[in-house]
Parts: structure tokens; C-alpha cells; sequence
């Protein structure tokens, strides 16, 4: 239960109010994680919080303010992640193939941790059919993903992995399907997690066919493979 602070009532900090609405969203994704969103409710997200329902009132002022913003955390730490993959990649100057492959693999349920992501991103998903917020903020964070994929193409192109003619925006779209495909078998059978994995790389090697031109001429890109 939250209690009034013992000595006094400084208002917290916004650090604290963040990190209390960070620890709402963490508890409705463990609830969709084991039941669905339907086994999300105010009172259920409070105690796996550990928090008073008022507490979370406080913070949301509906259920519907709840989901969006537990939503919208997840996909901020899985843009984290590919974030950092990226920076990886780049700093040891590895071709954007393979910088790709990482990064996208964030997006694959290929261990625990990430077909719980999975699970709840696809739980979302199927919401955003009634729910226009939801598939505001969905359709937000794929037109992002949709931009850098293309922007990665384009870089491709300049440096001599993609062939010149290439539609960056098309392969885009192709490559972001893929991706969400072998999501959603790699989740439904679980078994088929290398299959997925190997079907990524091999598309984008498919992609991605030519020799960078700035590692042949000896630029400093930082090493790589």
C-alpha cells in the first residue's frame, strides 16, 4: 500500500513520478505477458506494482491513459535496444547488413525476455483495431522504423552494399513485413526460432549483395567484419 511519507509532504520529484508510471507500465506488460489484455485492470495493476489503485489513479486517469502509456514504454525499450545495436555496429564500422540483422533481431522473440515483448506488442496490436489512440501510436512507431530501415538502404546504396536501382521505401516495407512475420511464427512456434533467424539474414544478404566502397578504398569506418 503507498503510504504519505513520514517526515512531511514535500511533493516528489519528477524523477519519482516518472519512475512511478514507469512501474505501472512494467506491471500491465507483465499482466498482458500472462493474461491477455483483458486481464488487465486497475486494481490488478496496482497490486503488481505494489501501489494503492488510488496511487495509480493519480497517475492515469483511465485504464485506456494506463495501456497506451504501458504500450508506448515497451516500444521505447525495444527502440532502446536496436538503438544500441546500431551504435554497435557502426562503431566497430560493420556493414549495415550486418548491423541490421542485429538491430532487427531485438525485434524477433528469440529469447525470453523478447517474446514476452512480443506477447504484449501483438496483444496491442490486435487492440488497435477498435482503439484509435492505440493505432495512432502504433502506426507512429512503424512509420519511424519504416524510415530508418529506408534510410539504411539509401546509405546502402551510397557506399556500394545496395544495388544503385533499389526503391528504398519499397524494400523498406518489405523488410519491415518480414520482420513482423517471422515475429509472429517465430512466437506461435517457438521451435522455428533459428529458422526465423536465418531468414532474416538471408534476406538481407539477398539486399545488401555488394562490397562497401568505403571499406575498399580504406576509409576509417572503424574496423568491422
Amino acid at each position: 500500500m503507498y503510504t504519505v511519507p513520514r517526515y512531511g509532504y514535500a511533493m516528489p520529484r519528477v524523477s519519482d513520478h516518472d519512475a512511478r508510471r514507469r512501474q505501472v507500465a512494467a506491471a500491465v506488460a507483465d499482466l498482458v505477458a500472462a493474461d491477455g489484455l483483458d486481464g488487465v485492470t486497475v486494481a490488478r495493476t496496482a497490486a503488481a506494482a505494489g501501489m494503492s489503485v488510488g496511487l495509480v489513479q493519480h497517475y492515469f486517469a483511465t485504464k485506456d491513459d494506463m495501456l497506451l502509456f504501458a504500450f508506448t514504454h515497451v516500444r521505447s525499450q525495444i527502440d532502446t535496444r536496436v538503438d544500441a545495436a546500431v551504435a554497435a555496429g557502426v562503431e566497430t564500422g560493420a556493414r549495415i547488413e550486418h548491423v541490421l540483422r542485429e538491430a532487427l533481431g531485438e525485434l524477433l522473440p528469440l529469447d525470453g525476455r523478447r517474446r514476452r515483448e512480443c506477447r504484449v506488442t501483438l496483444a496491442f496490436a490486435g487492440r488497435t483495431v477498435d482503439n484509435a489512440r492505440l493505432a495512432e501510436v502504433l502506426r507512429a512507431s512503424t512509420d519511424a522504423v519504416r524510415a530508418r530501415l529506408a534510410q539504411a538502404i539509401h546509405n546502402g546504396k551510397e557506399c556500394g552494399e545496395v544495388p544503385v536501382g533499389t526503391d528504398d521505401r519499397v524494400e523498406a516495407v518489405r523488410l519491415f513485413a518480414l520482420v513482423d512475420g517471422l515475429a509472429l511464427h517465430a512466437y506461435t512456434a517457438p521451435d522455428m526460432a533459428d529458422d526465423a533467424r536465418a531468414a532474416l539474414a538471408g534476406h538481407l544478404q539477398g539486399l545488401f549483395p555488394g562490397r562497401c566502397l568505403h571499406r575498399a578504398r580504406g576509409e576509417d569506418v572503424g574496423g568491422g567484419q
